[in-house]
């Protein structure tokens, strides 16, 4: 996450190079400690610098480092013929590094071709199983072909060794909900529950997957997990609400008002407050909402 302080020294390098101003070396090293996403303008400053055999020397060993994030904001921009030329000068100069391997191999997915990717970064793996970027680019291959099933495996292979990764498993748990596999998806989320019980995020994606399977008990449990990210976020989050009407409507049918859980006030409590907020900030859906809530019984 980029502060104030720094996104203000990055838009004044940014500034001052676009103007002739002079600090493109500044400003690229900028871009790559914060880690923002801003390729054309690598592309369109680091390459000068690349070819300037003067700028270039007096980097050091700086030039090869940039020689990598150009490869790469290169490849971003689909400039496959610099990113060739850098990954090519890489390559001479380090020909054992693991690292230009991986520059390698994303070269071969920039230009779409997956198999032959696949396979180096397999190669690579077989040196190194512990590299995580190289698992991930596996699983990033996989998505890219809209083999879903590759990358939910690739995903259970690589948290076998590293199961704290937190991004995994929810993205283990969206490939899963893509392909309607909802038990699968909601063991991940109690993974992510466990892991970070705060981040509302999950009690809310956990609730929608547990409505989602249906059934009283499944429903029940839906219920406490969108009142937990209401909880969570202080009331504020819209969605949450609307899983609480949805579900106290469901758990309505399907007990046919004989669940006492389903006595309390939770759900009007939750119709009010979505009310409320409508008519604050968008009075004329409110009738729309009133609508839906009158469906449900419960306005």
């Amino acid at each position: 996450m980029v502060c104030k302080a720094e996104q203000t020294e990055l838009n004044r390098l940014e500034s001052q190079v676009d103007n002739g101003g002079g600090g493109a070396w500044e400003y690229l090293n900028l871009i790559r400690k914060l880690k923002v996403r801003r390729s054309d303008d690598v592309v369109k400053y680091g390459s000068p610098i690349l070819n300037d055999p003067k700028k270039r020397s007096a980097l050091g060993d700086d030039e090869w480092t940039l020689y990598e994030q150009v490869a790469v904001a290169a490849m971003d921009c689909q400039r496959l013929d610099i990113a060739k030329d850098c990954v090519k000068a890489l390559q001479k100069k380090f020909p054992e590094s693991r690292r230009v391997g991986r520059l390698q191999a994303l070269l071969l997915e920039a230009k779409g071709l997956w198999e032959e990717a696949d396979k180096a970064y397999s190669n690579l793996l077989e040196d190194n199983p512990l590299d995580q970027v190289i698992h991930k680019r596996r699983v990033a291959i996989a998505k890219a072909q809209g083999d879903n099933l590759k990358a939910i495996e690739s995903l259970n292979k690589y948290l076998e060794i590293f199961m704290a990764d937190h991004d995994a498993w929810r993205e283990l748990a969206e490939n899963y909900v893509s392909l309607q596999m909802y038990k699968q998806a909601a063991f991940c989320y109690e993974e992510l529950l466990l892991s970070q019980p705060t981040v509302p995020l999950h009690h809310l994606a956990y609730g929608d997957v547990l409505y989602t399977l249906g059934g009283l008990e499944n429903l029940q449990t839906a219920k406490k997990y969108y009142a937990s990210t209401i909880d969570l976020t202080k009331g504020t989050n819209t969605r949450a609400l609307y899983g609480i009407c949805l579900c106290a409507s469901a758990i309505n049918q399907l007990s046919k008002g004989r669940n006492k859980d389903d006595k309390d006030e939770l759900h009007s409590l939750a119709a009010t407050v979505l009310e409320n907020e409508y008519k604050r900030t968008a009075p004329k859906k409110l009738a729309l909402l009133s609508a839906s809530l009158k469906s449900f019984k419960l306005a």
